[in-house]
């Protein structure tokens, strides 16, 4: 049955948002709180948002080199690894005759704000270079840059073997080693005259801090990923597993209040923060590789709880997120409360310390308190209050309903059977009032209006309908939908309306308002696709997760395995391309942290450590042949397992006390 297309919601914003500058082009550099966004070339020359930052501080927006009086021609600029890139360029200086450049330039940036330049002459007789590089700053704040509000350059001042600008609140020093025979703060110029030898190479380094003393950047974090590895028949994979983590590593950020906790920063460049719900997905889908960051962030997210006894009480806090043209925006505190139980009671299995356990149980056990108070007489959950009540928001609170019931049950804890039932009741109610029938299976709702009548969307947020999450045991959750509704949602997902060949649609083909750049509404989502994978694999529908999994390898290898969090979804032909979506946060932490979800997922690792098993459930038929994690943990141990070809998986490393399980 059809049903026209509703008025769009009361209470969505009109407001022109600021324009975000493009950044899909950018050569971006990380290590949190530290940043550096360069253009391909190379050269930071000002415009947009280019520049070195430090916790969200801009401190150098100008870096042009010039060697004998010519701006270098850029060949190639890369990433080497999270926080480091390289730029390459050559200088004809006229000192041989014909065409080819006698001058390699080498420029290799770091997030900490260190740039080591290159000089190497291919010349057949010695050179005499000036070499000038021209530097500035506006010590703009990101946000404002994001606003489109930068402001004038300051004037610089000469510092010791270097520049530096100043505010009323902040300052920036550049210092050069070795120092320059020339420094000319009119001009922000540092100027040095260089002889080299046929073949000599000649270095000079650059180190931006906000420091008059130039210093080693303080608050970053060691990766406490770094260790885990994957390797198999398909190279990418590991390439793909590998950046995934070393991304994810320099998304992480100390807690301001307790330095020893970090989280996963959303994204750069435009949500280097916090994002209660981003960063607990990321740290779920990191579990494979330990239970500390997920632990930290829970620590954390703890710390924001409302308190008292008002509505909000249990509640996490957080800001709105768009949803797209057709529903208000969502609230992702909401999101973050419902997986604070879930991610807690999965932690557990994976070998949460009891310390732990016990320390964030009296916070899972508001947050499932929040939800009783926040389910309507329907059982559903409107998001914002009084709004739609989505499919995604259900889904989560189903997940929270029955991993939290778990978590009391495995701890002690009294009010189980009470979430069993509300559950149950859930999956009842859902069914009866989203799943709307039709003569092709039907589909899910993507939302129930205020007045009940449901938005007949088919979205990638109904990925969330199969990601129920792990039980004691070895075992999955039960979900929202029957199993005949899951194999159609399934059929749905592996459909070209779905699947375009290198992710899967946030809104399928056909649908009223599709746009393949559309963050809501026909892009690719890593995160949503990455779900879609798993959630398949779990509900036993191998044939469509390998199809999706493939096709996002696919595009992980399109952009140099650091997939946006999202990009444009045309239709894949023969010799097409995924699209960057041109204000996509790149790295970002779920889609760093898909990479991580997705590989692991063909092993089906299932864990039960306070039972001391582990079971192995890979997706069938092995599509990517034969592949190998290590340095993932359970229980706290190293842990590492092996899938053949013929998608048998083997336990090659594990805690003494963990048994195989069934």
């Amino acid at each position: 049955m059809s049903h026209p297309a509703p008025p769009r919601p009361t209470g969505v914003p009109t407001a022109r948002r600021p324009e975000l500058p493009p950044v899909h082009g950018a050569v971006i550099c990380l290590a949190a709180p530290c940043l550096v966004i360069s253009p391909e070339h190379g050269q930071l020359t000002g415009h947009g948002i280019e520049g070195v930052y430090r916790s969200g501080r801009r401190l150098l927006s100008r870096c042009v080199l010039r060697v004998g009086g010519r701006d270098p021609v850029a060949v190639q600029g890369r990433s080497l690894e999270a926080d480091r890139a390289a730029f390459t360029a050559t200088v004809r200086t006229g000192a041989d005759p014909g065409p080819d450049p006698d001058i390699g330039v080498e420029r290799v940036r770091h997030a900490d704000g260190t740039e080591r330049i290159t000089l190497r002459s291919f010349a057949a007789r010695p050179v005499h270079l000036p070499v000038e590089i021209l530097l500035g700053t506006d010590l703009a704040e990101l946000a404002a840059l994001a606003a489109g509000l930068s402001g004038p350059e300051l004037p610089a001042g000469v510092h010791a073997a270097g520049l530096r600008w100043s505010t009323g609140d902040a300052q920036a020093v550049t210092a050069a080693e070795p120092p320059p025979d020339d420094a000319v703060a009119s001009a922000g110029m540092l100027r040095w005259q260089l002889a080299l030898e046929p073949g000599e190479a000649r270095v000079i380094e650059l180190r931006t801090t906000p420091d008059r003393v130039t210093r080693a950047p303080v608050g970053r974090v060691a990766n406490p990923l770094a260790d885990a590895r994957a390797e198999g028949d398909d190279p990418r994979a590991a390439a793909w597993f590998r950046t995934s983590v070393d991304d994810l590593g320099a998304l992480l950020q100390r807690d301001p209040v307790a330095p020893g906790d970090s989280f996963a920063v959303a994204g750069v460049p435009w949500r280097l923060g916090l994002a209660p719900a981003e960063s607990l997905w990321a740290a779920r889908m990191a579990l494979p590789l330990g239970t500390g960051l997920a632990a930290a962030t829970l620590r954390v997210l703890a710390r924001t709880q409302v308190q008292g006894t008002g509505p909000d009480a249990g509640k996490i806090p957080g800001p709105l997120r768009g949803a797209g043209p057709q529903l208000p925006p969502a609230c992702t505190g909401t999101e973050a409360t419902l997986a604070f139980p879930a991610v807690l009671a999965e932690a557990r299995l994976w070998g949460l310390p009891e310390d732990e356990l016990a320390r964030l149980l009296p916070v899972a056990e508001r947050c499932l308190a929040w939800l009783r108070g926040a389910q309507g007489p329907d059982g559903f959950l409107a998001d914002p209050v009084p709004g739609p009540r989505r499919c995604e928001t259900q889904a989560h609170a189903h997940r929270a309903a029955v991993l939290g019931a778990e978590l009391l049950d495995g701890s002690g804890r009294p009010g189980a059977g009470e979430w069993r039932e509300r559950a149950a009741a859930l999956r009842e109610s859902f069914r009866a009032a989203f799943w709307i029938d039709g003569p092709d299976g039907g589909r899910p709702a993507s939302a129930l209006h205020p007045d009940g009548r449901p938005l007949p969307r088919l979205t990638g947020a109904a990925v969330h309908l199969l990601d129920t999450g792990l039980l004691g045991g070895g075992g999955i959750a039960p979900g929202l939908l029957d199993r005949t509704r899951a194999e159609q949602l399934a059929r749905l997902f592996g459909a070209p309306a779905m699947d375009c060949g290198w992710g899967l649609r946030s809104m399928a083909l056909k649908e009223p308002g599709h746009n393949p750049y559309g963050h809501r509404s026909g892009a690719v989502r890593a995160y949503e696709s990455a779900v879609a994978v798993s959630g398949l694999a779990r509900a036993g529908f191998g044939k469509e997760a390998a199809g999706l999994l493939r096709g996002l390898l696919d595009a992980a290898e399109a952009f140099e395995y650091r997939l946006p969090e999202m990009f444009a979804a045309e239709q894949r032909t023969a010799g097409s391309f995924p699209v960057p979506h041109p204000a996509a946060c790149r790295p970002a932490a779920v889609s760093a942290a898909a990479g991580i979800h997705v590989l692991t997922a063909l092993a089906g690792i299932r864990p039960d450590a306070p039972a001391g098993t582990v079971a192995l459930v890979p997706v069938p038929g092995a599509p990517l042949g034969e592949i190998r994690f290590s340095g993932l943990r359970v229980s706290g141990e190293p842990f590492a397992v092996r899938i053949s070809r013929l998608g048998l998986g083997m336990v090659e490393e594990a805690a003494d006390a963990l048994q195989l399980g069934g």
